[in-house]
């Protein structure tokens, strides 16, 4: 079973940041991102094939295509792959945001 983490805001007790993460905000930090680029729809492919709408920003991870998905003021990704941990700890870092599993 894949873990999952969540970036959030939402343990921070200072009253001078957001309490929640904007798309608008994600938008514009990850357009910075070169290896990052940003989609409404998700599509999964296997035996089947699914597709996922929302907001995703793709991490580019050698061949790998990574969702950082938001959703309500939080970006979710998945821990599969172990290059996703310490990005998914910049990506916090830089949104003055805190990581948990979930």
């Amino acid at each position: 079973m894949s873990q999952r983490y969540r970036i959030t805001r939402a343990l921070q007790d200072n009253e001078s940041s957001a309490k929640t993460i904007t798309l608008e905000e994600c938008k514009k930090y990850f357009s910075s991102k070169p290896d990052f680029s940003y989609t409404s729809v998700f599509t999964v492919t296997g035996s089947t094939s699914m597709s996922i709408e929302g907001d995703f920003f793709m991490w580019s991870c050698g061949d790998a295509k990574i969702p950082f998905r938001y959703y309500q003021g939080d970006i979710y990704v998945s821990g599969t792959n172990e290059a996703v941990i310490p990005k998914m700890i910049e990506v916090a870092g830089e949104l003055g945001a805190d990581v948990m599993e979930g």
